[in-house]
């Protein structure tokens, strides 16, 4: 009978510890926040007008294989870059997040990479845009592209 009480509050405990760890996963993901500082730094690819694509180029090379080639989200691997909650932050605060990384919710650092590079992948992200807007197929051209703003800079 001992036997079977510690497999049940083994297991209650086990049930318990995953939802804990669920929780906190949510939330840290809910936080991730670029520093005030990082956000507000401006995007020197953000006039260039060969930006988009080499971004595109970067971001199918580094990032398709979580965010899909559309920025989707791919299966749910990876953030939706389409989305307001990403396309509302400042090109600083995405820049800070490629360079950064996120590993506790599986993004992983691409500081590796150089700093131009991470800035095109910025402006390319711009194009992105959910299928019902109709701005932007994502191909990284110049149609859809966020027009350099105060918001983004």
């Amino acid at each position: 009978m001992t036997a079977k009480r510690t497999l049940v509050a083994t297991v209650a405990f086990a049930s318990l510890l995953c939802l804990a760890v669920a929780q906190t996963r949510s939330a840290t993901a809910s936080k991730w926040q670029a520093p005030p500082e990082a956000a507000a730094k401006p995007n020197p690819e953000a006039k260039n007008p060969t930006a988009p694509a080499v971004g595109r180029k970067r971001f199918l090379r580094n990032c398709v294989t979580c965010h899909g080639e559309d920025g989707s989200g791919q299966n749910a691997s990876g953030a939706d870059l389409r989305s307001p909650e990403v396309q509302e932050q400042r090109d600083g605060a995405l820049f800070w997040k490629i360079t950064n990384g996120n590993t506790t919710n599986g993004m992983p650092s691409f500081d590796a990479l150089p700093e131009t590079d991470r800035w095109d992948i910025v402006t390319f992200l711009r194009t992105l845009k959910k299928s019902n807007d109709n701005a932007s197929d994502g191909s990284g051209g110049s149609k859809g592209v966020v027009p350099n703003s105060a918001k983004h800079e």
